[in-house]
């Protein structure tokens, strides 16, 4: 999409680039062709109720987003290059959240402001590179994920090849300098490597393996197995993974000793089905302990968490003893009604089975009110086990969000 010089020096203001934003000096050359210019607004209600803790907590946030990406940079063909700022503020007018305020409980939504992506991408012959901050996934992101739940999304300072030059084919490798997690000061310091491989053999199977080597916390080595199959007017998926973690084979200075030499193992199944807009599903989930007497347990530090064991997100550190989540989706999708799903959950430890407790979620997604306004209303009850520990609670959740999305 072309814009005029007036808007492409909208963008240099915007983002703090000085001098003339498009300047051609008579042989076609221009710094900027062809922009987008585009923003969020994100507007949401969270309330947060954990029994035994502090007072209930309620807050009133927003994500503004302005960025702006460009194309043939500095009149180079498959040179692009992305700029993109997030605030997250509630505007003094409902702060009663912990980081905000210590009497209350967490809703982790500080206000802050972040340059969330500057990047430059180069594509040829079936091969990109990508250099500087990027939003950043792997597959569900169970491992590598951008945390777009939460109002700041973690972000990820990197060099990225990927390729897709082979048929069916795709492969990525990413060194990553640093992590740049949601809270306000919440900068990881790695020197981490992260592949991934995946190759469609059909539409029923396709496989993905990978290694993701976080440095001084552990390498995580894994293979995934996806498709989906109309059958019988139903429309099939499935999901099969395991993953073996192990000591890191990087270090980093800043992240002190090395944790010890401790296997863990992931594995998950899953499947789901759609009948006329019924989806039926069901999956089981195994986040196992680790073996010796060091303690602890399979992790994902760079996930997106709030996906994965609940919507209450009591699970965000895998307990000690290991996690096990057997979970059933029943819901209803139509163009007319939007999606109304349901999701039940039934925790229990690895070692030994003891009962974490239950979680019911309920998110109703109705039809976009317009092109670029969307809404959502989501809802989460988790109910402490026999065996939970301390601290966990009984936990009641609900949010209330609009997200207007446009280009200019």
């Amino acid at each position: 999409m072309k814009f005029s010089k007036i808007s492409l020096t909208a963008a240099g203001i915007l983002f703090g680039i000085s001098g003339p934003v498009a300047s051609d000096n008579g042989e076609g050359f221009k710094l900027f062709s062809d922009a987008l210019l585009y923003a969020q607004f994100r507007p949401r209600y969270e309330y947060a109720d954990i029994d035994g803790g502090t007072d209930a907590a309620s807050a009133l946030t927003n994500r503004t987003v302005l960025g702006a990406k460009f194309a043939n940079f500095a009149s180079t063909k498959g040179l692009n290059m992305t700029l993109e700022a997030t605030n997250v503020s509630h505007f003094g007018v409902l702060d009663d959240y912990k980081p905000e305020q210590s009497d209350y409980d967490v809703i982790m939504d500080p206000t802050q402001t972040r340059m969330t992506q500057a990047h430059f991408t180069y594509s040829q012959a079936g091969t990109t590179v990508v250099a500087g901050r990027k939003m950043f996934t792997f597959d569900n992101q169970r491992f590598i994920g951008h945390v777009g739940w939460r109002q700041m999304p973690q972000t990820f300072d990197l060099l990225l090849v990927t390729n897709n030059s082979v048929k069916n084919l795709n492969l990525a490798a990413a060194y990553v300098k640093r992590v740049n997690k949601i809270t306000e000061n919440g900068k990881l310091d790695t020197n981490s490597v992260l592949l991934n491989a995946s190759y469609t053999v059909a539409p029923a199977l396709k496989l993905t393996g990978y290694g993701y080597m976080l440095a001084s916390i552990h390498d995580t080595i894994g293979i995934r197995a996806t498709g989906g199959q109309k059958f019988s007017g139903a429309k099939l998926s499935y999901e099969a993974e395991y993953a073996l973690q192990d000591k890191p084979s990087f270090e980093e200075e800043t992240m002190g000793d090395i944790k010890p030499d401790q296997e863990a193992q992931y594995y998950k199944l899953g499947v789901k089905a759609n009948y006329n807009g019924i989806v039926l599903g069901a999956a089981y989930e195994v986040l196992g302990e680790k073996e010796g007497d060091g303690g602890g347990a399979f992790s994902t530090p760079l996930a997106t968490l709030h996906a994965m064991n609940g919507f209450a997100d009591r699970f965000l550190k895998t307990p000690v003893k290991g996690l096990v989540d057997t979970n059933f989706t029943l819901g209803y999708v139509n163009k007319q009604v939007g999606k109304v799903l349901a999701f039940y959950h039934i925790f229990e430890s690895d070692d030994g089975g003891d009962d974490y407790g239950s979680e019911l979620d309920l998110v109703y997604v109705p039809p976009k009110l317009n092109k670029n306004l969307g809404m959502m209303a989501k809802v989460a009850y988790y109910m402490e086990g026999d065996d939970a520990g301390t601290p966990v609670g009984d936990t009641t959740k609900f949010w209330l969000m609009l997200d207007y999305k446009f280009g200019f």
